[in-house]
């Protein structure tokens, strides 16, 4: 009995069914929609191998259920390959003899994978049997012929299951009868879509079934006419099906397609015989990983996702057609997986051949994250020898000699590359290089670029001035390609890296070569949108003076400084504290965030204010009988309050183990000073209190800890302190979708510095050519010093403060201008790189204006009255749906000294309390209120004094009680305090702890300054 699938003869109308669309990819695919055999037609060959059909329609009839093969495609490819070992098999009949191979084959498969299968074939008593000819390479006629017997097929409504025998896969596709995928089509025509086909895998789709256990198939598709989602392992509910889509406008879904459905680049464009035979070869494998605690050993299967498909694909066919010599900037978000990326471009940089000849001699991997180290490794280990193919460059003189001894990838980070000309020798100028750069803003500067590019020149025989070989070190290598990759791309990496298109007025724009942006990755739910959920917190507070006259101070300085004294003040840090603490507690541990194993961070403004939040945190944690601890992080040694601290001796353990430490409990609070802000990859963060300025780049990179998913990670928290929410929009937005430069650096801005700094004849051109020549000589510095102590002179004598600091700002910007520049002009200029060398020495020696500090003094002169916090609503920041433009880097520099603004004392403290004490129409009133009435009443509840007697816990709640209480009376007499007690919830944590401290801790009805005054005696 056939199957036939096609619309009935007499249908007119479109078949637009479930069933219609599995006729319309099974024509695309194999030519024809059922296996309804012609007359005469015997066993079916393959037609055009690459593209197009090039399937064969297996028939379902022919899978055997038991051994999860088809036998018909197994026989027929065998039969074509090795008929000796298909005879000797007895394929063609059911025997003992065919039963134990398909026995072993079967196990095989389960052991080993159905990849590893077909890369390596079967060993079956004394048979070597090879299940998959790979690609042929050019000009090898028998691996053509081999490569084109392989049966890639497809098989429609194949019943797997050997209990349930009437359940059936929608389509499922075999290679010389293994089957490497499967299918479940939705339609939405009829109100089904890919959410659907993901539940039939979950609900129906039993794991336990052979042909669904791990490795035995390399992906299950789940499909309808609008999207695509894999999955690589079937976990019953636990399944996790990813996005598999081209992406639209920048973000997730498909985009409208003119010749037929969205989803068909499935079946039409990747899932080619030339395709999936690709993605075996390069991609596709199953990963060991051993945990680093347990040193149990986990096996997980990947396959790559579509742009990592597509953005690797064309940077080798890039390679391949131009060679050695260009510039790629890849830009893809955090949660692209850029390291297996990375990863499947190394490995198949180091094969690719034209004309018989390898494109690139060795390929080296700059990255500062072990885990990109660990992951290429694991690549290649899937593909040739680790030992003979990889090495790790982290000596001076490994880069050399890892390359005379032949190793392909070369793994190393920038801080280990301070090479000169001489580390390769005269023999390796012909070399070709690709040099693969991770998280490139932070890789590339003008000197990095340049150390690097000096391992690797050619060392021409005619460049023997020093000063040409100087130059010739900063360019960007004809023998090298640069593969970028970065989320957020600066200016230099853009100009350096980027694409180069034209512009409106003759300008020439830079873009990626490839973008995976932030809008993609939150709608695929690769990240979560940080911005979603974010809640500021103004502070408000009241200073008086403690002095009796009324000095002047300059205003903006101490504006400034009155700010950073209020924030970091004990009483200020023990408020914020609590909101957090209480936060946490409440709002996440309460909710069972990520399955109640939630992570907060803590971000910093410097280390003395992280030892401040370690301490006051550790503290309230006490105070609340909470289970959980916290841990501080912070570079070398500091000290606190006179006594020297680390993180080891605050922690209790080294600060190399705070990452891990983290994870486990009782750690649930991770304060950072400058450590964990960017690179840092935790999926149990959930929530981030910052209390520390942040904008551009640095504000993206600190609130994307947060971003990195989990299964149990619905959405993320951020409480800031500091920072305006417009501010945090506008550095978001330059990285949300594509990131382009408007606009390249005008290098004849170098000319206009240089004039600018000549004019101001602090030094000579016959000085400057006579330090040039001395340091490439290697002169002594006796000699040098001489030379640039004059100028300092001149300096200081002849320009007046003004101009001081314009030659110094502009000897900077001309420096950090070239370096950059150097790299990517096409010409050389020897007076820019000898005013470079000659300016990198002066600057340094020459003093800035010597600057009095008229704010100094006044944090002597005042106090802090009050200091409480409004927490605002949560909101969810929106960002532009459009590519975002940035400016090249600013070429001008120096500029004048600031004049000081001086005021009185008494004016700056009220500018400064009207900019941060403005919750009541009248503060006084209201504080007075509190200290002359609410307390008093308080003390005064027989309920609550009871309670003083217990424990502090018991003490509080009564106060709380008595304070409603208190507060209730006020309905009548102070409408405005009761309504912003019932409100507003960081009023009430203001009153209430006010209250509680100066009833309990102040029964003499002192104020809380008067109260700290006597303390302090």
């Amino acid at each position: 009995m056939s199957v036939t699938c096609g619309n009935s003869l007499t249908s007119k109308t479109t078949d637009t069914s479930e069933r219609g669309l599995e006729d319309l990819i099974c024509t695309a695919m194999t030519g024809r929609a059922s296996v309804t055999l012609l007359p005469g037609e015997g066993i079916q060959y393959p037609s055009e191998t690459y593209g197009g059909t090039g399937w064969l329609l297996g028939d379902a009839r022919d899978y055997d259920r038991d051994y999860c093969i088809d036998l018909a495609m197994l026989h027929a490819f065998l039969v074509a390959t090795q008929p000796e070992i298909a005879e000797a098999l007895e394929l063609g009949k059911d025997t003992p003899v065919r039963r134990r191979f398909l026995a072993r084959l079967e196990a095989e498969c389960g052991k080993r994978g159905v990849i590893d299968l077909l890369r390596k074939g079967l060993k079956h008593e004394k048979h070597a049997i090879d299940l998959f000819y790979g690609t042929p390479s050019p000009g090898n006629d028998k691996a053509a012929q081999q490569y084109a017997a392989n049966r890639f097929s497809l098989t429609r409504q194949l019943r797997y299951s050997r209990d349930e025998t009437r359940r059936a896969l929608d389509l499922c596709i075999f290679i010389n009868g293994l089957p490497i995928a499967t299918f479940e089509l939705k339609n939405s025509l009829t109100k089904q879509t890919v959410e659907d086909a993901i539940e039939q895998y979950r609900r129906d789709r039993d794991p336990r079934e052979r042909l669904f256990g791990f490795g035995r198939c390399i992906v299950h598709f789940a499909v309808d006419d609008n999207e695509v989602r894999m999955c690589t392992e079937l976990k019953g509910k636990g399944s996790w099906f990813l996005p598999f889509n081209l992406g639209w406008n920048d973000g997730a879904g498909n985009p409208p397609n003119p010749d037929g459905l969205k989803t068909d680049y499935l079946w039409k464009r990747v899932l080619t015989p030339k395709g999936i035979t690709n993605i075996i070869e390069n991609y596709a494998q199953i990963v060991e990983e051993v945990n680093p605690k347990t040193r149990k050993k986990s096996r997980r299967q990947v396959f790559p996702r579509y742009h990592q498909l597509y953005v690797v694909r064309r940077l080798l066919a890039d390679a391949l057609a131009n060679g050695a010599g260009q510039r790629y900037l890849i830009q893809h978000s955090a949660g692209s997986g850029k390291s297996n990326s990375i990863a499947w471009l190394a490995h198949q940089l180091v094969g690719l051949r034209k004309d018989g000849k390898d494109i690139f001699d060795s390929v080296i991997v700059i990255t500062d994250r072990r885990i990109l180290d660990d992951q290429i490794k694991s690549t290649i280990k899937g593909f040739m020898q680790v030992g003979s193919t990889v090495g790790h460059a982290q000596h001076s003189g490994d880069l050399r000699k890892f390359i005379e001894g032949g190793k392909k990838i070369i793994i190393s980070t920038v801080q280990k590359f301070p090479f000169i000309l001489d580390e390769i020798g005269d023999e390796h100028r012909s070399r070709n290089f690709a040099i693969i750069i991770d998280e490139a803003h932070s890789s590339q500067g003008g000197k990095t670029s340049g150390a690097l590019n000096a391992a690797l020149t050619d060392p021409e025989d005619e460049i023997n001035d020093a000063l040409e070989k100087r130059m010739a070190a900063r360019k960007m290598l004809t023998n090298a390609s640069y593969f970028a990759f970065t989320a957020t791309p600066k200016n230099k990496t853009l100009e350096m890296f980027g694409e180069a298109y034209p512009g409106e007025e003759g300008k020439v724009k830079h873009r990626p070569f490839h973008s995976y942006t932030m809008k993609q990755a939150i709608q695929e739910r690769f990240i979560l949108d940080v911005l979603k959920s974010y809640t500021p917190v103004n502070s408000y507070y009241k200073l008086v003076p403690k002095v009796k006259d009324d000095p002047e101070f300059d205003k903006n300085k101490a504006l400034k400084k009155l700010r950073r004294y209020v924030e970091q003040h004990d009483h200020a840090i023990r408020l914020k504290v609590e909101i957090m603490v209480d936060h946490f507690h409440g709002q996440v541990i309460a909710r069972n965030k990520i399955g109640g194993q939630a992570r907060a961070m803590v971000v910093c403004s410097g280390v003395e204010r992280a030892i401040q939040y370690f301490y006051a945190i550790r503290q309230y944690l006490q105070e609340r009988k909470s289970p959980y601890q916290s841990i501080v992080a912070f570079a070398g040694e500091y000290e606190f309050r006179g006594q020297k601290v680390s993180e080891a001796t605050l922690n209790g353990f080294p600060g190399g183990d705070i990452a891990d430490r983290i994870q486990e409990d009782p750690y649930r609070f991770l304060i950072c000073a400058d450590k964990f802000q960017t690179g840092y990859d935790e999926p149990l963060l959930h929530t981030m209190y910052v209390d520390k300025v942040l904008s551009g780049i640095k504000a993206v990179q600190t609130l994307s800890r947060l971003n990195r998913a989990h299964p149990q990670k619905h959405d993320v928290f951020v409480l800031d302190f500091t920072n305006d929410a417009d501010i945090i929009q506008a550095a978001f937005a330059d990285y949300y979708r594509t990131t382009v430069l408007s606009e390249e650096t005008d290098p004849n801005k170098l000319h206009d510095l240089k004039g600018v700094l000549d004019a101001y004849q602090v030094y000579t051109p016959e000085q400057v050519e006579e330090f040039v020549t001395l340091y490439l000589e290697g002169a002594q510095r006796d000699r040098l010093d001489p030379l640039l102590d004059s100028c300092v002179g001149v300096y200081l004598s002849e320009l007046d403060e003004d101009g001081q600091v314009d030659f110094k700002g502009k000897g900077k910007a001309f420096t950090r201008t070239y370096d950059f520049l150097a790299s990517i002009l096409p010409y050389n200029d020897a007076e820019w790189e000898k005013l470079s060398i000659f300016l990198t020495f002066l600057i340094p020696k020459l003093p800035a204006p010597r600057e009095d500090d008229l704010s100094k003094g006044i944090l002597e002169a005042i106090d802090m009255d009050s200091y409480r916090t409004e927490k605002q609503a949560a909101m969810k920041i929106i960002l532009a749906d459009e590519d975002a433009e940035i400016e090249p880097i600013p070429v001008g520099g120096g500029g004048r000294k600031p004049h000081p603004e001086l005021d009185r004392l008494s004016n700056i403290l009220k500018s400064f309390n009207e900019q941060f004490g403005t919750l009541f129409s009248d503060v006084d009133r209201v504080a007075k209120r509190i200290q002359e009435d609410i307390a008093p009443k308080v003390a005064a509840d027989q309920a609550y004094l009871n309670a003083q007697q217990n424990t502090p816990t018991t003490a509080r709640l009564e106060h709380d009680k008595a304070l409603a209480r208190v507060m209730l009376t006020l309905l009548k007499d102070d409408t405005e305090a009761y309504k912003q007690f019932v409100e507003n919830e960081s009023f009430k944590r203001f009153v209430s702890d006010m209250v509680y401290t100066m009833t309990l801790d102040s029964p003499s009805g002192l104020t809380i300054n008067e109260q700290r005054g006597m303390d302090s005696l």
